[in-house]
């Protein structure tokens, strides 16, 4: 058939077809259309709906009980079991966060959040997470998103020289501390030539036990590496710490010295700057001149504190983790940014890319575009990557070096303040230093003729019970470990909200629920 013959027939069946007509916008009801988005001007309304929503929050947290008010399993039987099949309007929606989730959740956002660890949102780092999620871009090649790669570089450049790291330190985005320690170890193996990548380790007689070392207050995260990179749990020794929760260096030593006299093979140690239990700080320069002539890969765990080395006088917190071989430090936590983001500096950026840089062939570039670039994507597990670095820029951006180093400055003050309080009164005892802004501390009354096994669980069951009534207040959440074996209350200032007030309102409840526990303890 002729060309001509043919386009005409093809003209004639298109003109025929009957094509339905699609809605371009939402109706009335502002139910989504049948095809395509919501509509510019809907989500416009929408969005500044959000916006005031979140203001609002914001303006009310402080009203809101911090611990969450429900049960197991209560907030499950307010939701349908069942999918929706059409479309309900914004306004609803928002209407059900309101009734179904704010009731659930724990409050994290609230000033009197003094549980687990430092940590806030902030106002640019929100309109971040907005913008990332609008461009939805998936940082896995250069080529794919340019504008997040390199502001990524720019960033943790920014912050690396905040902290006070040298240049031989470069950065990457992963979403939390135990993803990062995870890369750092993993590239620690790397180094030491064993073909894992290659030929894995099962079923291999030729591979001694691997040892990465850290304290007995390190995060639980590092033993979850061990158990995710098949070095499996016995592989880990954990070592001794000093009267004030430090690694112990002169340990350290001696199990290296037992292991490779074993036959065991060490080859990395994880040490801690800001531990999660008490923020206490390893001795970094020691513990690295001793790597250093053991050739021992150091991990520097400071996903915690390491932002307080913004704050100039704080600055020798980091002392000794110049000479580390990475470090880990989470903005999300003490750098005003939302979670998640987690940083990993290391200066063996090869070893991160020779453990786990894979390309497939549809991700192949230029040659002189991929010698050029550095793909994210083949510095990790990911492929996929979000666009963190936006949120983090904004942050730096808008409150700058010294609005952030301010915020901590005030936090560690507050600390201070309210364990000043404690080695003040009777009753009542400091279980750990502060040198930051987690304070460890207990209710210890005195009571005649008892053995110290029953004064230790008199003491254990008073100060769960303290806990538990300050946390029922609603107004403060405080959490607990174990130091000495003895049961311990915990408070974590980070929130860009608190104040003077807020831990002042912390003290007087716990003194009500001591007295009221405890009326014979004098509090």
């Amino acid at each position: 058939m002729p060309q001509d013959e043919l386009q005409d027939q093809m003209l004639d069946v298109a003109s025929s077809a009957t094509i339905p007509e699609v809605p371009s916008v939402a109706g009335e009801d502002g139910i989504a259309p049948p095809l395509g988005d919501m509509s510019a001007e809907e989500f416009r309304r929408h969005g500044r709906a959000v916006v005031d929503w979140m203001a609002d929050y914001f303006e009310r947290v402080e009203q809101l009980p911090v611990l969450a008010q429900v049960e197991p399993g209560e907030p499950i039987s307010k939701l349908p079991a069942e999918p929706p099949e059409s479309g309900r309007p914004m306004e609803a929606i928002l209407a059900d966060v309101d009734r179904l989730v704010v009731p659930a959740l724990t409050h994290w956002s609230h000033p009197g959040f003094f549980a687990y660890f430092a940590t806030s949102t902030s106002a640019p780092g929100i309109f971040g997470e907005m913008l990332s999620a609008a461009f939805d871009v998936k940082a896995l090649l250069w080529r794919g998103a340019p504008a997040a790669q390199e502001l990524e570089e720019v960033t943790l450049s920014w912050l690396r020289q905040m902290i006070g790291l040298p240049k031989a330190f470069s950065g990457i985005i992963y979403d939390t501390a135990s993803v990062s320690t995870l890369h750092a170890i993993a590239a620690a193996r790397e180094g030491l030539d064993l073909r894992v990548r290659e030929d894995g380790m099962s079923g291999r007689a030729d591979l001694p036990l691997l040892r990465v070392y850290a304290s007995e207050q390190a995060h639980s995260s590092v033993e979850k590496c061990v158990i995710t990179l098949g070095l499996g749990q016995r592989s880990l020794r954990k070592v001794p710490t000093d009267a004030e929760f430090r690694m112990d260096p002169a340990a350290l030593a001696r199990a290296i010295e037992e292991d490779r006299a074993a036959g065991h093979l060490p080859f990395c140690v994880v040490a801690t700057v800001g531990t999660t239990s008490t923020s206490s700080i390893d001795p970094v320069p020691a513990i690295a001149d001793l790597c250093g002539r053991e050739r021992l890969w150091l991990h520097v765990d400071a996903a915690y504190a390491g932002s307080a080395a913004v704050v100039p006088e704080l600055r020798h917190i980091l002392d000794g983790s110049e000479r580390a071989d990475s470090l880990v430090l989470n903005p999300h936590k003490w750098l005003m940014t939302p979670f998640d983001l987690s940083v990993l500096f290391t200066r063996r950026m090869d070893l991160l890319h020779r453990a786990f840089s894979l390309v497939p062939e549809y991700l192949r570039t230029l040659d002189r575009e991929q010698e050029a670039v550095r793909n994210h994507s083949e510095y990790g597990i990911q492929l996929g990557r979000r666009f963190r670095a936006l949120k983090f820029w904004m942050v730096l951006r808008y409150f700058g070096r010294d609005g952030l180093a301010a915020r901590i400055r005030e936090h560690c003050r507050l600390a201070r303040l309210f364990a000043s309080w404690f080695e003040a009164a009777p009753g009542w005892e400091l279980l750990a230093p502060v040198p930051l802004s987690l304070v460890c501390f207990r209710a210890c009354p005195p009571r005649d003729g008892e053995t110290a096994d029953e004064c230790a669980a008199r003491l254990d069951r008073l100060n769960e019970q303290i806990m538990h009534a300050v946390n029922a207040s609603g107004e403060a959440f405080l959490s607990h470990t174990k130091l000495h074996d003895c049961f311990t209350l915990r408070l974590a200032v980070g929130n860009i909200r608190t104040t003077e007030q807020h831990v002042a309102r912390v003290w007087q409840l716990l003194r009500e629920a001591y007295e009221r526990l405890d009326p014979a303890g004098g509090g």
